[in-house]
């Protein structure tokens, strides 16, 4: 997760860090999303954010191990919050996409539509239902309507363990 923050504090893109580091872009993805790395990726990653190995893996360590106390030399970390925003990004990363994916799957269509069968617009049912879901998607990200939300899943988890949390 350091690995992510420093990324994103230079403004690069996972290619860009594989570039310049002489990593795999798929050993960044692993290494971003908490896979221990090795000392070899350890020390090009190191030299490419002007760091030590040392301050690198006890930042490792500490993402390894949350609740042991390790002392940090380095003042990159993530909280709580910065967490939550990353993970609402992706969430509204994850929705853009699949917007895009309507709204080419649903031209590609209406174009078979129009060369087929003009006299039908059959394309408007597949339409409807699927952009029934973008709305739910949409929602649920943006926070709209939020059926399931916070209170519901606290309740879930309190119904499930027969205590209160």
């Amino acid at each position: 997760m350091i690995i992510r923050k420093l990324r994103l504090q230079q403004g690069w893109s996972q290619e860009q860090l594989a570039e310049m580091s002489g990593l795999s872009i798929r050993t960044v993805q692993r290494i971003e999303r908490g896979q221990k790395p090795g000392l070899e990726s350890l020390k090009s990653l190191a030299a490419v954010f002007e760091t030590t190995v040392a301050e690198l893996q006890q930042e490792s360590d500490m993402d390894m191990h949350h609740d042991e106390k390790i002392p940090s030399t380095t003042t990159v970390t993530l909280t709580k919050d910065e967490e939550s925003v990353i993970q609402q990004v992706k969430e509204i990363k994850g929705f853009y996409s699949h917007l895009i994916t309507y709204v080419l799957v649903m031209s590609g269509l209406l174009i078979l539509n129009l060369l087929t069968e003009p006299s039908d617009l059959w394309v408007v049912w597949p339409a409807f239902g699927w952009g029934i879901g973008i709305i739910s998607h949409a929602c649920s990200v943006f926070e709209w309507v939020n059926f399931f939300g916070p209170d519901w899943e606290k309740k879930q988890i309190e119904k499930r363990l027969g205590r209160k949390l």
